[in-house]
């Protein structure tokens, strides 16, 4: 018993070893639309973990490779350790984000979905991850990597949801800038570019957003998977929101007089 537990502390030395001496990867340089920082926030601000790992059911100690003390690790509700990653976890206090169910409640059935060049790859793998969450996906377009005028897609999208044709609308451009000041020129449309779950989950729950603008240069796919899935299951529900709503709507009909 006591050469066991002396063999695994010389095992668990070894590993912090190679762990301390894992060089992290450089960031590739990215050339469009380059990364920006929206009203002065940094790139992790409103980050909910530092690596996701909710794919997998047993967590070893090469899934933990790289992460500082404090890292924030994101693991399925039922997430299996292997005793030496146990033991880093709690050397280095790693913080466990229990993914929720992914089927969460939300009332948006049918969704419109459009990008320019710049987001069309992104648009065509989002496209079958809404449809595995069960809704009902009418794309806009674009159709190719092709250069093209990102309002002609954001209008199309927008204008479905301001018809009330379908119950939301996605955009991804270069930034998701550009596509917000679009579509929001669409009576009954609320677009809101976001570029976190935070502001995601906002966007929805204070501004009553039905149009979410996403920016390919600004996000991976991984983060807005989680953007959209965060927009899609929140919704306006207080009073004092809807109240704040109702007055946006009101200075918009204001405006079409």
């Amino acid at each position: 018993m006591s050469e066991s537990k002396e063999t695994r502390e010389r095992v668990r030395e070894l590993v912090k070893q190679v762990l301390a001496n894992v060089p992290l990867e450089e960031e590739p340089a990215e050339n469009f639309p380059q990364r920006v920082v929206v009203n002065s926030l940094q790139d992790k601000v409103d980050k909910e973990f530092d690596r996701d790992e909710s794919a997998k059911t047993l967590i070893t100690e090469d899934d933990l490779r790289g992460l500082d003390a404090g890292a924030k690790l994101r693991i399925s509700e039922n997430a299996r350790f292997t005793p030496l990653a146990q033991d880093i976890i709690g050397e280095k206090g790693i913080v466990l984000v229990k993914k929720s169910s992914r089927r969460a409640v939300t009332k948006i059935r049918t969704i419109a979905i459009g990008a320019d060049h710049g987001g069309f790859e992104f648009k065509e793998k989002l496209k079958s991850f809404l449809a595995g969450l069960g809704l009902n996906v009418r794309d806009f377009g674009t159709n190719s990597k092709d250069a093209v005028d990102y309002p002609d897609f954001a209008h199309a999208v927008a204008r479905a949801v301001g018809e009330k044709k379908v119950d939301a609308g996605i955009i991804i451009d270069g930034a998701g800038i550009g596509s917000a000041m679009t579509a929001n020129k669409v009576p009954n449309v609320r677009a809101a570019a976001c570029y976190s779950v935070t502001l995601a989950k906002n966007s929805r729950e204070h501004n009553g957003a039905n149009v979410l603008t996403l920016g390919s240069g600004q996000n991976d796919f991984n983060e807005i998977t989680q953007i959209v899935e965060a927009w899609l299951t929140t919704d306006l529900t207080e009073e004092r929101h809807k109240k704040r709503v109702g007055k946006i709507d009101a200075i918009d009909r204001e405006y079409k007089k």
